[in-house]
């Protein structure tokens, strides 16, 4: 089933609590955050004390999204503050059994992000271990992009995968 997941990458920070409350009543099941860390992407957001700062002001689901390398190092602080579910590229770290392993068994669902120049054979080995797969229809690391409708058959084919 899909899922809408609104991202907070643009969200007014100074005004965060009311910009939560406004997802919440809009009715998304999920709020997005990208984590970017400089290295992985030359952009630079979030970190867990994002996630410890809204996970009190919603019952929402914390979807996360992990644009950093290396990755295993941060992810019992996700866990720790209040990540749902928390998704990775494979390509950023060397460890994503480890990494799919240590979030789920943390009661947290795991997900892999496929940016748009990598392709379903490069992931198809995680799909029976992962819950969820976070198609890129931009270039990971700025907000406001073209959306690249070529990725539309990536969604085509892990649908017919599943």
């Amino acid at each position: 089933m899909t899922k809408i997941a609104p991202s907070i990458l643009a969200a007014d920070l100074s005004k965060i609590n009311n910009e939560v409350i406004n997802v919440d009543k809009a009715g998304a099941e999920y709020i997005h955050i990208d984590v970017m860390d400089g290295r992985y992407v030359p952009n630079t957001s979030f970190g867990p004390n994002i996630v410890e700062t809204l996970r009190p002001l919603t019952k929402k689901i914390l979807d996360v999204h992990l644009m950093i390398t290396p990755v295993m190092p941060y992810i019992k602080a996700f866990i720790d503050a209040g990540a749902d579910i928390i998704s990775f590229h494979p390509e950023a770290d060397d460890n994503s059994k480890t990494i799919i392993e240590t979030i789920k068994s943390a009661n947290c669902k795991a997900g892999i992000a496929i940016h748009p120049n990598v392709e379903i054979e490069a992931i198809q080995e995680f799909l029976n271990d992962i819950d969820l797969v976070v198609v890129m229809t931009v270039v990971p690391g700025f907000g406001g992009q073209k959306f690249l409708d070529t990725q539309l058959s990536k969604i085509n084919k892990l649908y017919n995968i599943r």
